[in-house]
């Protein structure tokens, strides 16, 4: 069987996620979306700082480096000089929503034509598993060993909820990116339905933004070397957990993409 080769992702790229990641899945969703639509030659990616950075390593197409939290800002600036060019980038939850919450705040507010990837595992994950804005209630980390204390520390920060405060976006959306555990009688199965979710919504994010539209996705996912958990383990605490905290929504579609 012929086993087709995407033009957007390098061939014999060797991943350097840690087993159990989706940040794999989440470049791969994206690299066949370019291809499908068709506009991997005028793609430019921004990258931020954090695991989305290794992103350079698999996908072909151009790429700038932005400092830490900067990535919407950069992305604005060039699709501003570059009016044809498909300009996105991926953050993690600790880029986007810490130290780089204002660039993200005011690009949505302008609502320029970009797309934001958000791969939130609700942990600092590059640099040891620090709490980040998003650490749910509870959740032990690094720097919280017995667990988010709201009360000390305040709730976690839910970017849809934010975001949705801007009319401008025109494209919106959460989805879970992590595989749902199925248990039989003697093995453990995966479901496919996250997978689908995400891809659809990266394309929809992607033809948002050739539409003239920003796109905000925030994807659900893993961390289970920071979690420290065993892989099967953080997949059921994304859907124990994770998916009460941060529910799958489509909070906004203007061009009415995710119906076609």
């Amino acid at each position: 069987m012929e086993v087709k080769q995407f033009s957007s992702i390098y061939e014999n790229g060797i991943t350097t996620y840690c087993p159990g990641c989706e940040h794999g899945l989440l470049l791969k969703f994206i690299g066949m979306a370019l291809d499908e639509l068709g506009i991997t030659e005028k793609a430019i990616m921004v990258g931020s700082v954090g695991c989305s950075t290794l992103a350079y390593k698999f996908l072909n197409v151009d790429y700038v480096q932005a400092p830490h939290g900067r990535a919407p800002a950069i992305m604005s600036a060039i699709k501003l000089l570059e009016k044809d060019k498909v300009v996105f980038g991926i953050q993690g939850d600790g880029d986007a929503l810490s130290i780089g919450i204002a660039e993200l705040i005011h690009a949505a507010n302008r609502g320029i034509p970009i797309t934001v990837f958000m791969y939130n595992n609700m942990v600092f994950g590059m640099t040891g598993g620090q709490m980040a804005p998003t650490t749910p209630e509870g959740m032990k980390t690094m720097t919280t060993p017995f667990g988010r204390d709201i009360k000390q520390m305040g709730p976690p920060l839910d970017a849809c909820k934010i975001l949705s405060a801007f009319p401008q976006i025109s494209y919106l959306k959460r989805v879970v990116i992590t595989p749902k555990p199925i248990f039989t009688k003697d093995r453990v199965m995966y479901s496919s339905k996250e997978a689908m979710d995400s891809y659809k919504a990266v394309l929809n994010a992607f033809k948002t933004q050739l539409m003239g539209g920003f796109s905000f996705v925030e994807f659900i996912g893993t961390c289970n070397v920071n979690w420290k958990m065993t892989i099967l383990d953080s997949k059921k605490y994304v859907h124990d957990v994770g998916v009460k905290v941060y529910p799958p929504a489509l909070c906004r579609d203007a061009f009415g993409v995710d119906k076609r």
